[in-house]
Parts: structure tokens; sequence; C-alpha cells
């Protein structure tokens, strides 16, 4: 078992997390049609909305309520309302996701009883759903403001789906955690559809984050969900929750609509992708009649690519043996990276994440510290690799130690809107790219 361990440091030095509303802000960006809105001071969006741009390096709908130094102390009220509004009249969202920062959270902001006026005051604006959620700075990290927005989402009732409506095929609700990037999720959608059935991906950032050119400006998400798509939640007949931290959205969506699901932590390397595989043969295999015992089936395409991995990792695993990796990742993200290491022969000599999670406890380490970069310059001395988002650049150099890109932010290196790292196609394209930079570090050291 994992010892999980908390830096008692006043202050955070070179930061690593992300902030709670970032979190949320990129979970409803997977909306279509919507403008995540962030109720709090200028500023608080103006750093999601920058470090979000030169991520993904695409435009991103982001609102502020901008709050005042006035409407702090009297209250933010009239601003959540003007706000509304403003993008009803300019932006015509679909969906409007309001959320909190730190500034409005410490005031007391009474969230329920703002909107609750807000309808009351604007009866006109009763079919247009918004979404509510509390993501303050101060605790937490991006991972548990992602997951609370999702969970509020699949919380919110959206109205009546159009009964006229036929579905031809079975629906699957897949809850795609923050680990997943664009690419990762594209990935899981084509898989899905591979196995004959209908994917409803929650939030789909690969429809609005993926890098693709519209024939005109957007002022609010172009892609991602749709309204209709979320009144049909009731109608999947299983949920794929892709991290740890969409367990709880799963739950609630159990709850609610009766619909069984299963939890996958991690969705690269052999045996995790088999798993997610085999599951979604037997979704398949249940919808046929019980009299006709029909073993389940896998498409021949994902057989080839389980064979083109298996390849992989004899090629890679020379390269992998006893090499020792320090970690700085989102505690999803870290799961996934380092039981895929550790199954590769891989050491990890340090793990650093930024909020609680119970998946910590199963790490293949035998500690886990919950801090900052500073504590990973600390931990990661001696190590052949250092994998961790593009702030780690300057402790990397200064450790003489190669980095490698995962995470948010990555800001120094393009694609990432359709790079995907699960699967068995993305795990084969992640052992190669470390792989690679090992063979670079060997020859390097032999020239030397």
């Amino acid at each position: 078992m994992t010892t999980v361990t908390s830096r008692k440091k006043s202050v955070a030095v070179n930061p690593l997390k992300q902030s709670q509303p970032l979190g949320a802000a990129l979970a409803f960006l997977g909306l279509k049609g919507t403008v995540p809105l962030f109720h709090g001071s200028q500023g608080c969006t103006a750093f999601a909305k920058v470090l979000l741009v030169r991520h993904f390096r695409e435009a991103i709908p982001l609102a502020t309520t901008a709050m005042t130094e006035v409407s702090t102390i009297l209250g933010g009220e009239d601003n959540v309302e003007q706000a509304i509004l403003t993008l009803v009249e300019k932006a015509k969202p679909e969906i409007i996701a309001l959320f909190t920062t730190g500034l409005t959270e410490t005031r007391g902001d009474d969230m329920k009883g703002i909107l609750r006026t807000f309808r009351e005051s604007h009866p006109e604006l009763d079919s247009l759903p918004i979404v509510f959620v509390s993501t303050p700075d101060y605790k937490g990290a991006m991972q548990d403001g992602f997951a609370a927005a999702v969970r509020e989402i699949v919380a919110t009732d959206f109205g009546s789906r159009d009964e006229s409506l036929v579905e031809m095929l079975p629906q699957v609700t897949i809850l795609a955690g923050s680990l997943l990037s664009p690419g990762d999720v594209a990935e899981i959608k084509q898989i899905v559809q591979d196995f004959g059935l209908k994917p409803l991906i929650l939030p789909d950032i690969s429809g609005s984050l993926d890098g693709h050119l519209e024939d005109e400006y957007q002022t609010t998400t172009a892609g991602g969900t749709s309204l209709e798509q979320l009144r049909n939640l009731n109608q999947s007949t299983f949920t794929l929750a892709i991290g740890e931290s969409m367990r709880s959205p799963a739950e609630t969506l159990q709850q609610q609509f009766g619909t069984n699901y299963e939890v996958f932590p991690q969705l690269a390397g052999l045996e995790a992708v088999d798993k997610f595989l085999w599951r979604l043969s037997q979704i398949v295999n249940s919808r046929h009649d019980p009299h006709f015992i029909k073993p389940p089936t896998v498409p021949n395409k994902y057989e080839i690519q389980r064979r083109q991995l298996q390849d992989a990792i004899l090629d890679t695993h020379f390269y992998f043996g006893r090499k020792r990796i320090s970690l700085a990742l989102e505690p999803d993200l870290l799961y996934q990276t380092a039981w895929l290491l550790h199954n590769m022969g891989a050491e990890i000599q340090a793990a650093v994440t930024t909020t609680k999670s119970p998946i910590l406890s199963d790490l293949p380490v035998d500690s886990v510290t919950i801090g900052d970069l500073e504590d990973l310059e600390d931990l990661a001395a001696g190590s052949d690799l250092i994998i961790a988002n593009s702030q780690a650049k300057s402790l990397a150099k200064k450790l003489h130690i190669p980095l490698y890109r995962l995470g948010y932010p990555i800001y120094d290196r393009l694609g990432n809107g359709y790079r995907f790292l699960i699967s068995y196609r993305g795990t084969i394209q992640f052992l190669f790219d470390i792989g690679n930079i090992f063979i670079e570090q060997e020859e390097s050291q032999n020239n030397h």
C-alpha cells in the first residue's frame, strides 16, 4: 500500500496543480453551444483562458462576472444577472455553465439563492439550462473541479427527450475523466462505434478542442455533447467511467436512471485495454437473444492492434528495464502512467501529485507526495526521466534529466488537441516516445 504524504509548507513553490475552476471550465468546454462563466474577478478568468489557449492553441470561449472591489463587498448578484443576460444577448448559448472562484467562495455568495432570484425575475429564460457548480480555488485541484462539473451535469434536469426519435443502436455513456485529451476521447469514441454501439461521451472535448477550423467565428463551444444527447442520458444501457474521479458521476447516473457502470482507472497498457474491449463485447453480447449463445467478439482491427502492441512491448522493454522515472501528474493520470511504466520494468523513483484521491494508495511506489514541483526537484535527483507538464522544464534542465511532457499545461509542444496515448495504438505511441528518449540518452552517454 502506498503512503500518501503532504508537505507542510506555508506556500507552494513552483506550483504543480491547476485550480478547480480551470478543471470545471475544461469539462464544460466539452458541452456543445456552451459558455463557461467564471463568477470572480477578470483575473481569474484571464489566467485560465491564457493557460487553455496556450495549451490547445485555439480560441477558448470563457466569460466572467467581472467582480470588482465594490461588488465583492456588496455582493455579486447583480454581476451574475448582468453576465447571464449579456451572454444570452451576444452569444446565444444553448447552455450556461456557472462556477465559483476563490474570491466569491471566500465572500460566501449564496449562489443557489442568486440563481433562484434570477429565475423568478426572468421567466422568459426558463428553457435555458444553467448548470452551477462550486469550485473554490483554495482547495482541491483541476481534477476535482472537472469531476464536480461532470457530477453536476449528470444531476441536472435538461428536460424531456424527443420521443419521436428512434435509436437504431444501443447507447453507452462514456464518462471521460480529466486524464483524457481530446485525442484520447476521439479514440474511445471510434472504438465504441466499431463495436456497433452508440457512444454518448460526457464531456466530449474531442468535438470542441480537437483543433479543427470553423467556417465562422464561434462565440460558444462549436462541438461537444449536445443538449439533445444530455436529454438522452437515461437511454444508455451501461456507463463506462474512465478515471477513478468519474466514479461519483457514474454513481449519480445509477441512482437517477438505474444504469449499471464500471470504472476503468486506466486505459493504457495491454491488460487495461483488453479489459475495456472485453466489457464492450459483453455489452454487445447482452443485446442478443439469450436463447442463442454467442461468444463475445472483438473487431478484427483490434486483434491486429493488440499484436502490434505486443511487438512494441518486446521492442521497447530492453530500454525500460530498471530505469528510474519521476512523475508529477494529477492523480488519475499519475495512476495510469505509473502502472504502465511499472509493468514495462521501470522503477518509479518519485511520485508527486496535486490532490487527494483514493486511488493514490494503490500505486507501484512506496510513497506519493501531494505537493509542488519543488518537492519533485528534491525527490527526482538521479532519475533517468521526468514526466510532468511544461512547468517542470526548468527543473529538468537544472537536474540534467530529460522531460517528457504530460498533463496540463503543455505550451512548448504542438498537437496537444490531437495527441492520444490510450488504447492499443496510443500505448504503442507512448512506449516509442519514451523508448526513443532512453535510446538518445544512452547514445549521449556513450559519446562522452
